[in-house]
């Protein structure tokens, strides 16, 4: 894939205007790219689909067999380096294939874990013998991973793992002593990635195989979702491996779990994508059929409405994730210009944009959730019972706002992380925020020229949101300083704004850049989801400013401040209802979702 747009940083969304021809959208995929997402779709709705009760009921060596077979078609190694059996290919393909096996219910859950925090620490991080040993067979199905980082007393706090590994007196070998909670293909699994305290203290990882001594596995938990999920816990007794297990550096194994959870949560977003599309084309359907009062619930305007912001939710969470996904893959092709491997180029490159990983992370799992409770809600009783696919749906999405670190713990890092840039010097946050300040103290500028051009108008208004987000952020730094992180519901504040205009921007950029392609009139359904998100948009980051405002400060300062506020989160009205009855319109003759 050539390279040829604009290179931009993480976190800049915030201070930089951003050309449409400069953002990737899913309509740059290529023939090939398509080809791989239909056969990942191909694959969940022909093998998995059929199987969902049965893998929900944990039948011996089914979910195994199925891994077996999405390794065997190659999904396993789009991301892969050719020497190892992998396709090689570029990291939006790999998204896209996360996205193909999103309506897979539990079957994602095990490929993501594969895939992702269990393959990627040893392409990444192992040496050139541990990646021959096991990259092969973990690529074509062979081997099944596990990554083992959750105890009973570590979930967030990650470091504060107990389990201990003491070297052996001849410094041969590691002794592993401890006990790992939730591990995902924790009963299939071949090889375990597991973290440990060296010496009590140096927190590092290893390569654990299965038919080690002292490695036991305890019971399939019973959860709530996810059911066809294999989660043990993972128990080490006296694990006895070699130094040659021991993955990266000693006393470095925050780097493996900390960078690898960066391409995990875009990973996630896109896995939910997929999932959302499914139960909105299921949503629709069942509205087309399901007739009350001699009509198709179709045809009412409450149905309309739900079925409308399913689709204006899905398009921009999935307008985000390619923006993103596509600035990731350009910065790791800046990376190995300059000399870089590709293992460190790509890390560097999803660490540079850790913040819109992390706020993916957030929006697709809420997003995701919201689509299903809408789908049980428009199934009406029916969504209710266990014999339709709202129930499995609805539970099975409720995991993901806690896996990848919890949507709390990743709207405080999405803050943290463009904070430490800007004191870093590798984002100038403090020149526009001062620009902002010195805004305030001035006079409106009732600029009347007529904007011309598609979303000029729009443009402007996510400028004035931007500008809220650097007024809030910075009140926020002046007033709390070194204490910041204590204040959460500040810093959640922030993160929600910053979360609703990257999306909202990154909507308004994809249908600009179609429009210009196709014309307006093509792409006219997708001009109303634009809309409406933006418009929806603005009211909400009104809402979180002034939650933020009203804790920070209070006289004439909080005065000041909503004065601003309400300039910045100023937009004209907008008939929302009538758009989206024009965007339901659209899925109800499609009877199903097709943006």
């Amino acid at each position: 894939m050539e390279v040829t747009n604009q290179l931009v940083k993480g976190g800049e969304f915030i201070i930089k205007e951003t050309d449409a021809q400069d953002v990737f959208t899913p309509a740059d995929f290529s023939e090939e790219q398509n080809m791989m997402h239909q056969t990942a779709l191909d694959f969940v709705e022909k093998e998995v689909q059929p199987l969902l009760e049965r893998l929900d009921n944990h039948e011996e060596g089914l979910m195994r067999g199925l891994m077996e077979k999405a390794g065997q078609l190659g999904l396993f190694g789009v991301s892969i380096p050719e020497q190892y059996g992998g396709l090689d290919m570029d990291f939006p393909t790999s998204l896209r294939v996360t996205e193909g096996v999103g309506g897979g219910h539990s079957f994602p859950v095990a490929f993501a874990a594969h895939t992702g925090i269990a393959m990627l620490p040893i392409l990444y991080f192992g040496n050139d013998e541990q990646k021959a040993k096991y990259l092969p067979g973990l690529t074509n199905g062979e081997l099944m991973g596990a990554y083992c980082l959750t105890e009973p007393g570590s979930g967030s706090d990650a470091l504060g793992a107990k389990t201990k590994a003491m070297p052996t007196e001849d410094g041969e070998h590691y002794v592993l002593n401890g006990q790992k909670m939730w591990i995902t293909n924790g009963g299939f699994a071949d090889v375990f990635i597991v973290f440990a305290q060296v010496d009590g203290d140096k927190f590092t990882g290893f390569i654990v195989e299965k038919n080690t001594p002292g490695l036991s596995l305890g019971n399939e938990e019973h959860k709530m979702g996810i059911k066809g999920s294999s989660t043990r816990q993972v128990f080490l007794s006296d694990v006895k491996v070699p130094k040659s297990a021991v993955l990266g550096e000693i006393g470095k194994g925050h780097l493996i779990a900390f960078n690898i959870l960066n391409i995990g949560r875009i990973k996630l977003a896109a896995a939910c994508l997929g999932a959302t599309k499914m139960a909105a084309t299921l949503s629709v359907k069942y509205a087309n059929e399901r007739v009350q009062f001699k009509l198709p619930i179709s045809k009412f305007g409450a149905i309309k409405y739900k079925l409308a912001q399913q689709a204006v939710r899905i398009y921009a969470v999935e307008s985000a994730i390619y923006r993103a996904g596509m600035d990731i893959f350009r910065m790791e092709q800046e990376l190995l210009s300059k000399g870089q491997s590709h293992n460190e180029a790509l890390l560097g490159a999803a660490r540079e944009f850790a913040v819109e990983c992390a706020i993916l992370k957030v929006e697709g799992s809420e997003v995701l959730d919201y689509v299903v409770d809408e789908g049980v809600q428009i199934y009406g009783g029916y969504g209710f019972s266990a014999d339709y696919p709202m129930d499995r749906a609805y539970r099975d999405s409720r995991i993901n706002r806690i896996f990848e670190g919890t949507n709390e713990i990743n709207r405080m890092l999405a803050v943290d992380m463009i904070l430490k840039k800007a004191m870093k010097g590798e984002l100038d946050l403090m020149g526009p925020a001062q620009a902002v300040q010195q805004e305030l103290m001035a006079i409106p500028d009732f600029n009347l020229e007529e904007e011309t051009g598609l979303f000029a108008a729009e443009k402007k208004t996510i400028a004035k949101l931007k500008k809220a987000i650097l007024m809030v952020a910075g009140t926020a730094v002046q007033k709390y300083m070194n204490s910041l992180a204590k204040e959460q519901e500040v810093l959640m504040n922030i993160a929600d704004m910053a979360i609703k205009v990257y999306t909202a921007e990154s909507t308004l950029l994809r249908v600009e850049k179609e429009a210009a392609t196709k014309g307006e009139e093509a792409v006219s359904t997708q001009i109303d989801i634009a809309r409406v998100y933006l418009y929806d948009t603005v009211d909400q980051v009104n809402k979180f400013g002034k939650d933020a405002i009203g804790t920070m400060t209070e006289g004439d300062e909080q005065r000041l401040l909503a004065m601003g506020l309400k300039r910045f989160t100023k937009a004209d009205l907008y008939n929302a209802k009538e758009a989206r009855r024009r965007i339901a319109d659209h899925l109800i003759a499609a009877n199903e979702y097709t943006y």
